[in-house]
C-alpha cells in the first residue's frame, strides 16, 4: 500500500493543502493537536437567541477576508458558499485618541498618510507641520530591512507612528511598530523606502496608488487591483453570512468527503527520515514510498511527503531533529497572543453610532486595542441579533499577555466599560464570551524575510517536506490559502502523482469547480 501524504496541522492552511492533495488523487492523513479544525477560523455561541431559535453564532476569530486578494473569496465560492459572500456596510472606523473619536483619514497605507488633509485634530499643529515637511532620505547602502516605526518616524514624525500606525499595525499583527519589519508587513512602503520616493505628493498632484496586498497591509484607499482579481472600486473586505468560520467548517467537510483521514486531538510528536528498505521505489524511499515517519501518541505514520502547516513555535519543535536549520530559523519567529471579548448589548445603546468600530493607540493606555461594532458592520449579523447589538473587543499585544490572564467576567466588564467610555455611554452587557488565541499571530519582525528564506531553503533540502501557514507570506486568510496551495502543488510535482483524469489542485476538487489561488 502506498504511504499517504501527512499534513500536520488542520488550520485553514492545512485543510486547504489537504483538499488540494486529495483532488490530485493522493491519499492524505491530517493530524490536528486540538479537538477541532480550522485554527483561528471558528464560530461560537453567544447566550442570546439567534434567528433559528438557538443561540446566536458569531465569529470568535477573524470575521472578514481581504477581498482585493482573490484567493480566499475564490475558495469560499469553490466550497459552495458563493451566494453567502457579503461585504461590510459603508460605515467608517474611528481612531480614539486624545479624548476624542477621529475618523481614520482616507488614503493612508497602514495608517501612514500620503497627504496632510484630514490630519487636523488627530495630530496637533506641530505634528501636522512635521508631516508636511517630510524628510526623504535614501536608506543606508546595503539595508535589507528596517523597523516600521524607525522609517515612518524619520519620514513624517513619531506622532504618526503613535497615533495612526500603531493601532492599525496592532490590529493586524498585535505587535509593535518598533519591532515589525517594513519590508514584510508593508511592502508598499518598503518600495518607497528603497526607491527613496516621497510619501507626500506635491499639492496639485494626487498621490499615486501603491499596492498593499502582498502582506495583507490595510489601506484606507484600497490597494491597486490584482491581476485576475477584483477591479478598481471593488470592496476591500468580504465576509460570509453566518460568519467567516463557516469557511473552516466547509473545508473540513470537503476534506472528509474527498476521502481524507482527519484526526483531531492527535498531535505530531516527532518527525524523522524513514529508514531505507531493500525494495526501492525510485524515490529514494521504501517499498511503500515512505520517506518520513511521523510520530503520534498512538503510534507512527509512514508518509511519502509531509506538509508542516503549524505555527512557527510548533513547527520549530517538530523539525528540531529532522531539519535543524529550518527549526532554528523558525525558532526566531516571535508570536503574539490576543483575547477577543464578544458582547451583546441592547441595540438602543448603539443605535446612533454610525461607525464600524474604533482603534485605540497603545499610547492611550487601557486594555482595549480595538473594537468592532459587528452588527453595524455586517448586515447579516445586525438582522440576526434582532434588538441587540454585537461588539467584538480585542486586547493583548506581543510581549504583553496580561489581558489573557484575566478571568472572563473581568475581561467582559472592562471591555464594556472602556468602549462605553470612549463612546460616552453605558454599555450594559446582556451576554458575553471570551476567546483567547495564544501564540496566534506570528511577528514579522525586522529580518523576517531572511528567516523565512532560511527555513524554506532548509526544508527544500529535505525531499518530501514542505512548509505552510501564516508564518511565511502574510497572516491573512488569502495569503494562507495561497501558501497552502503552493505547498500542495510542490508535493504533487515532487511525487508526480496527479492521477489521470483527476482534477489538479484548485480546479475541480471534492467540493466542486473553482480557480487556483494566485
Amino acid at each position: 500500500m502506498t504511504a499517504p501524504v501527512v499534513v500536520v496541522g488542520a488550520g485553514v492552511s492545512g485543510l486547504v493543502a489537504a483538499r488540494d492533495l486529495l483532488a490530485a488523487g493522493l491519499p492524505v492523513v491530517v493530524l490536528e493537536a486540538s479537538a477541532r479544525t480550522g485554527g483561528v477560523l471558528s464560530r461560537g455561541a453567544l447566550d442570546v437567541a439567534g434567528p433559528d431559535g438557538g443561540p446566536l453564532l458569531v465569529d470568535t476569530g477573524p470575521e472578514s477576508l481581504l477581498a482585493r486578494r482573490p484567493e480566499a473569496v475564490a475558495l469560499v465560492r469553490e466550497l459552495g458558499l458563493g451566494e453567502d459572500v457579503v461585504h461590510p456596510e459603508a460605515v467608517p472606523p474611528a481612531v480614539a485618541t486624545r479624548g476624542r473619536l477621529h475618523a481614520l483619514p482616507p488614503g493612508t497605507v497602514m495608517g501612514v498618510p500620503r497627504t496632510t488633509a484630514h490630519l487636523a485634530g488627530l495630530l496637533d499643529a506641530g505634528e501636522v507641520a512635521r508631516v508636511a515637511g517630510e524628510r526623504v532620505r535614501p536608506l543606508p547602502e546595503g539595508t535589507q530591512d528596517v523597523a516600521v516605526a524607525a522609517w515612518v518616524e524619520g519620514r513624517v514624525g513619531r506622532a504618526v507612528v503613535d497615533r495612526l500606525v500603531e493601532p492599525l499595525l496592532g490590529g493586524v499583527y498585535a505587535g509593535s511598530a518598533d519591532r515589525l519589519s517594513l519590508r514584510s508587513t508593508v511592502p508598499a512602503l518598503w518600495h518607497l523606502a528603497t526607491a527613496a520616493e516621497p510619501l507626500l505628493a506635491p499639492p496639485a498632484v494626487p498621490p499615486a496608488p501603491v499596492p498593499a496586498v502582498a502582506a495583507d497591509a490595510p489601506t484606507t484607499a484600497g490597494p491597486a487591483p490584482v491581476a485576475g482579481g477584483p477591479g478598481v472600486g471593488a470592496p476591500v473586505f468580504a465576509g460570509v453570512a453566518g460568519g467567516v468560520g463557516r469557511l473552516a467548517e466547509a473545508l473540513e467537510r470537503s476534506v472528509v468527503a474527498g476521502g481524507g483521514d482527519l484526526r483531531t486531538a492527535t498531535p505530531a510528536t516527532a518527525l524523522r527520515r524513514a529508514a531505507p528498505e531493500a525494495v526501492g521505489d525510485g524515490l529514494g524511499g521504501t517499498h511503500d514510498g515512505a520517506r518520513w515517519v511521523v510520530g503520534t501518541r498512538g503510534g507512527e505514520l509512514r508518509a511519502r511527503a509531509v506538509v508542516v502547516a503549524l505555527p512557527a513555535p510548533a513547527a520549530s519543535r517538530l523539525l528540531r531533529d529532522a531539519v535543524p536549520a529550518a527549526s532554528a530559523a523558525l525558532a526566531e519567529v516571535r508570536t503574539a497572543s490576543s483575547a477577543i471579548a464578544t458582547l451583546a448589548v441592547p441595540g438602543a445603546a448603539m443605535a446612533d453610532v454610525r461607525r464600524s468600530g474604533l482603534l485605540v493607540p497603545p499610547v492611550e493606555g487601557g486594555l482595549v486595542k480595538a473594537a468592532t461594532f459587528s452588527s453595524t458592520k455586517w448586515g447579516w449579523l445586525g438582522r440576526a441579533a434582532g434588538d441587540l447589538a454585537v461588539l467584538r473587543v480585542s486586547a493583548g499585544r506581543a510581549g504583553d499577555d496580561a489581558a489573557l490572564d484575566r478571568d472572563d467576567a473581568d475581561l467582559v466588564a472592562t471591555a464594556a466599560a472602556e468602549v462605553g467610555g470612549l463612546l460616552g455611554r453605558d454599555l450594559p452587557v446582556v451576554a458575553g464570551r471570551v476567546d483567547r488565541w495564544r501564540d496566534g499571530l506570528p511577528q514579522y519582525d525586522v529580518g523576517h524575510a531572511g528567516r523565512v528564506d532560511r527555513a524554506r531553503e532548509a526544508a527544500a533540502g529535505a525531499a518530501g517536506l514542505v512548509l505552510a501557514g501564516s508564518t511565511y507570506e502574510g497572516v491573512g486568510v488569502p495569503a494562507c490559502v495561497a501558501v497552502a496551495r503552493a505547498a500542495a502543488r510542490d508535493v504533487v510535482a515532487d511525487l508526480g502523482a496527479t492521477a489521470a483524469g483527476a482534477a489538479a489542485p484548485g480546479t475541480a476538487g471534492p467540493a466542486g469547480p473553482g480557480t487556483m489561488g494566485a
